[in-house]
């Protein structure tokens, strides 16, 4: 797209882009979107290598879901996200709107904090002390809607266990998380290898892989 084609408005905030992130520092994008055109509404970036996009990129599916349920009153702050490759951002998206009130553009800051994450779980156990009791959850006292609902909170419950993103994971790390849902019944859940391989960035044969050498030693 042709840098004359974009709103006035975004043109004036393509400084911010480079400002923000400079400041934030590596671990944080920002991004600035041209609404008018999704297919390839990326007209200013910085700090690209932490999503892999660049000039001319589209918006990603969350944005694109905002726009199309007309989401955009309120502008989406402190979301969590998570990359192709598995690590895990802090995310907020504001929306740029022109004279009349009509969104044109909006401006995206994307942080990684999965180091912190990693930071984060060494200090919990560090400070942890043998008075605190680990957490259950009882799930007959959930309101779960239906068996999908089920799935998502068990998946949830042991990668959370792990207290590190996804990307740091090891193979043995994501291998005792397919063993514990595997004793949790999981995978008699129609479309739970499917969910899983994509929660934790692997393919769906990968996962199979694993629950063939889990099967293989019990």
């Amino acid at each position: 797209m042709t840098i004359k084609k974009v709103h006035p408005l975004l043109l004036n905030m393509i400084p911010l882009v480079e400002g923000i992130s400079k400041t934030l520092g590596s671990n944080c994008e920002v991004v600035l979107h041209d609404l008018k055109n999704p297919e390839n509404s990326v007209i200013a970036i910085s700090n690209g290598h932490i999503t892999g996009r660049e000039i001319g990129s589209p918006m990603a599916e969350k944005g694109i879901k905002a726009l199309r349920e007309d989401e955009y009153e309120k502008n989406l702050i402190k979301y969590k996200t998570i990359t192709k490759d598995g690590r895990t951002l802090k995310s907020s998206t504001l929306f740029i709107k022109d004279e009349s009130n009509e969104v044109i553009g909006c401006l995206c800051i994307n942080v990684d904090i999965s180091e912190f994450l990693v930071a984060q779980k060494v200090i919990s156990e560090l400070t942890q002390t043998i008075d605190e009791k680990e957490k259950t959850i009882d799930y007959s006292k959930n309101n779960f809607e239906n068996v999908n609902d089920i799935l998502y909170s068990l998946v949830r419950e042991v990668l959370e266990e792990k207290s590190k993103p996804i990307k740091y994971l090891t193979r043995n790390d994501k291998i005792e998380v397919v063993n514990q849902l595997e004793e949790k019944g999981v995978f008699l859940i129609k479309g739970s290898v499917e969910y899983l391989a994509e929660k934790l960035c692997v393919s769906i044969y990968t996962i199979y892989n694993y629950l063939d050498e889990i099967r293989r030693f019990k």
